[in-house]
């Protein structure tokens, strides 16, 4: 049996990553603010590629500390971490070998940053999960995203349609990038102990199961979620921000193949992750912030119901975790102290 399916079960808590070049913007482009989430801005504005890239030039988190933030996450209870290794706009937080759009590569920066959390997460005892955008990819000629017809409220499409136009042939992407980025990261950074993939739009049936068999070669007990798409997975990932009202084992009988693909876990594995304000990465103009009571409330729920809270902090352009998600983090540490 899978050595992390009780670890999963009993984890109930970790901290959730979102940190790329839109951390540069934080929600705002000449003027205008993005929308909610301001991960998608470069969608949101079709910002050319040609301009986009040069925010890496610009990107030189000085204050980034990954023992300064997995302490804290230790320190608040969380047990594990899921760190974006490469979100929608196709840049890597990692050094990747594969495409040199990467922190390591294109930044003044030059540094490793998910090496060096997989290091303090080995140091303080926390799990390191990774998150990896499987389908899209707007930096790609032929990323993901162009056979749905839905229009995305966080951005304008699912596809980078502004830079390139005419036939897409997503399985170039998928072979000659995500596959290679998935097998880099699963055999250079130790344990991998949860792949969060998200947004399965393109990616056929077959290559959602090669990338599962793929991280399974290289990381037997590594518990794959859910947005992996076409029922291969191990763990459900719920809606974003989901605070359901049933009981895990009510869970199991709803038609998860009617949503993204999803069935019953067949570990009995669930999760919930989740924004402490609206935005998932760092935005000056989002000041919606759940109070720490809220956050103490859905994660005493939720864990009743036995899913785990996979919670998001949205590091800033300078590499630091905001003063008020590590106000709240606290707070709701202390209320958990008081609660024993």
């Amino acid at each position: 049996m899978n050595e992390n399916v009780t670890w999963f079960k009993e984890a109930k808590y970790g901290m959730m990553i979102h940190w790329g070049l839109y951390s540069l913007l934080a929600g705002e482009y000449r003027g205008q603010s993005s929308s909610a989430y301001a991960e998608w801005i470069q969608s949101k504005f079709q910002i050319p590629n040609q301009e986009y890239e040069q925010l890496a030039t610009a990107f030189n988190p000085l204050y980034f500390d990954a023992e300064e933030i997995v302490s804290l996450a230790k320190e608040c209870g969380m047990n594990y971490l899921v760190v974006t290794t490469k979100h929608h706009d196709g840049f890597a937080m990692y050094h990747s070998q594969v495409d040199d759009y990467n922190i390591y590569d294109a930044t003044p920066f030059k540094r490793d940053v998910l090496k060096e959390l997989a290091e303090a997460c080995q140091k303080y005892g926390v799990k390191l999960g990774i998150y990896y955008s499987q389908d899209l990819d707007w930096h790609e000629p032929n990323g993901g995203g162009y056979l749905s017809n839905h229009i995305e409220t966080a951005g304008t499409t699912w596809d980078n349609s502004w830079d390139f136009t005419g036939e897409k042939d997503f399985d170039q992407c998928f072979r000659d990038k995500i596959l290679p980025q998935i097998e880099e990261i699963m055999t250079n950074y130790g344990e991998i102990v949860t792949a969060w993939f998200d947004m399965p739009m393109t990616v056929s049936k077959e290559q959602s199961q090669l990338i599962y068999d793929t991280v399974k070669s290289l990381q037997p007990n590594c518990l794959i979620n859910s947005r992996l798409g076409n029922g291969s997975y191990d763990y459900v990932s719920l809606g974003d921000n989901e605070i359901p009202d049933k009981k895990v084992a009510e869970l199991a009988e709803v038609d998860y193949n009617s949503v993204d693909g999803f069935k019953p876990s067949p570990f009995n594995l669930y999760e919930t992750a989740a924004t402490m304000n609206d935005s998932w990465g760092f935005s000056y103009q989002d000041h919606n912030w759940k109070s720490p009571e809220t956050i103490y409330t859905y994660k005493t729920h939720l864990n009743e119901l036995g899913i785990n809270y996979l919670l998001n902090v949205g590091l800033d352009g300078l590499g630091r975790i905001p003063m008020q998600s590590i106000i709240n983090l606290k707070e709701v540490a202390k209320m958990e102290t008081e609660k024993q």
